[in-house]
């Protein structure tokens, strides 16, 4: 029995051998005649290895690059009892799966404990370069050791690797054999066809995936998002939810949905300009649970004639739903009546956020601030010189901003997992007795108070937590 030989190859593994010492890897290869040999996905690695010893076939494995290593892990935090829960869960899923924890609960510590456990070379995986310099700076900290990092112009492959997804889609195919174990933060990114390959080309055995919001906007997305992530990370092994840690782990928080009245004169506005474009998608067959309609919606505006006024009248209706003057009175009066609160105010887009800070002269914080404007504002933030920032999406995640404790919501989209991200911004335990915050404002009698209930279909939102505003009455909650 001459065995089996494996290969790292451009993001691929080459291997050769007998065809009946191939028989139990057979569900992983294809042959590539240009090579003359068959060839299986990295990430296919660990099971080929497991299925070939099981059978007793002998391995010359050239494939693996990475080292042991011996960490030490230096931190003043002693693991709390979910995190060594997931831990022993993740362990027992021969350390492959997705870890579920609210934001704020800990999933970089739990990282290091997973990283300190398998004690080989890790890469971990961002998807902000905001992430990816608070990743390496935490992970410097805690092991002592000079991390490398990929992405935001360096180059730097070391040990313990930081990278940003986009990089690392860029390296994998000449880096996929130099880590034992890869971690994906915020890996609901993954599953993109494009994401997906930093783990279908690296051949590390060990893989975890962390998450807050595994949550997609519909049931079908959800389950294909879990079957990709499934196949290259592992299965969801463990899963906190915000409200079993809220008032040990995290703070305790109250949410207030308010519905907002629209003026007389936008609500005219509004009614006009939604029946035109509602005529227009019903004469023309689109269906929005359709993931193509928005694509086929704006190709008919710019085909048939007037179809460029039912694209005007869309984005009015739009924007009046969005940011009515009604809204902007009831987010002043939030303002006022928490002096000294740090306030994140969210919404859908830039154009409202940038007419709120222009409004209120609040700073803004969109995908277009300059990476030095943004950590001005961050650090000002934090310090508390700006008590309130405004931002629309780009502080949903990926930016460590535990001062906060009221989020306000003025618009969003339908999808459970912004609304959730934009609810665990606050919910930080920084202070015993922290209660957060989180106000969501509806314009009355629109689209909104659809997607209102869309995005709540989460147990955070279940429970009722009703929160008055002073010198109101009872309001929608």
């Amino acid at each position: 029995m001459s065995g089996c030989s494996i290969l790292f190859d451009a993001g691929t593994l080459l291997v050769r051998g007998d065809e009946s010492e191939l028989a139990p890897v057979r569900e992983f290869l294809l042959f590539d005649e240009r090579v003359g040999c068959h060839r299986a996905e990295a990430c296919s690695y660990s099971a080929m290895i497991r299925a070939l010893t099981a059978a007793g076939i002998p391995i010359d494995d050239k494939a693996r690059n990475y080292k042991a290593l011996s960490l030490t892990l230096h931190s003043p935090h002693t693991p709390m009892s979910h995190q060594l829960a997931a831990l022993r869960a993740w362990n027992q899923s021969k350390r492959r799966g997705v870890v579920v924890m609210p934001t704020g609960s800990g999933k970089t510590f739990f990282a290091f404990m997973a990283m300190k456990a398998v004690q080989r070379s890790s890469l971990i995986v961002v998807p902000t370069i905001d992430l990816l310099h608070q990743w390496a700076s935490q992970l410097e900290r805690a092991f002592g050791e000079e991390i490398g990092m990929l992405g935001g112009g360096s180059r730097d492959i070391r040990d313990i690797t930081v990278s940003t997804y986009d990089s690392a889609v860029l390296r994998m195919d000449s880096i996929g054999d130099k880590f034992g174990l890869i971690v994906f933060d915020e890996c609901h990114h993954l599953p993109g066809p494009v994401n997906r390959l930093a783990a279908s080309l690296c051949l590390a055995p060990y893989r975890l995936g962390l998450t807050a919001t595994p949550e997609s906007g519909s049931e079908e997305g959800a389950e294909e998002s879990l079957a990709v992530l499934k196949k290259v990370l592992g299965p969801v092994v463990y899963r906190v939810n915000i409200d079993e840690l809220e008032g040990t782990v995290l703070a305790t928080y109250v949410t207030r949905r308010i519905q907002v009245e629209l003026t007389p004169e936008e609500s005219r506005a509004y009614q006009e300009a939604r029946r035109k474009y509602i005529n227009f998608i019903r004469s023309a067959g689109i269906d929005f649970r359709d993931r193509n309609a928005w694509s086929r919606f704006a190709a008919l505006c710019f085909r048939r004639p007037g179809g460029r006024e039912v694209f005007d009248a869309f984005l009015t209706q739009r924007t009046i739903a969005r940011c009515g003057s009604g809204k902007l009175t009831v987010l002043w009066k939030i303002i006022r009546e928490n002096p000294g609160a740090r306030i994140l105010i969210f919404t859908a887009d830039n154009g409202t956020a940038y007419r709120i800070g222009e409004l209120l002269c609040l700073p803004v914080i969109t995908h277009k601030t300059k990476a030095a404007e943004r950590k001005e504002f961050l650090d000002s933030f934090r310090s508390g010189e700006y008590p309130v920032l405004v931002t629309s999406k780009v502080l949903n995640e990926g930016v460590d901003v535990p001062e906060a404790n009221i989020a306000i919501v003025v618009s969003g989209s339908g999808s459970i997992r912004e609304h959730v991200q934009r609810l665990g911004r606050i919910l930080r335990r920084t202070a015993e007795g922290k209660q957060a915050v989180l106000y969501e404002l509806v314009s009355a009698g629109t689209s909104e108070m659809s997607v209102s209930e869309r995005r709540r279909n989460h147990r955070a939102y279940q429970t009722l937590r009703h929160l008055p505003l002073r010198g109101e009455g009872p309001a929608s909650c």
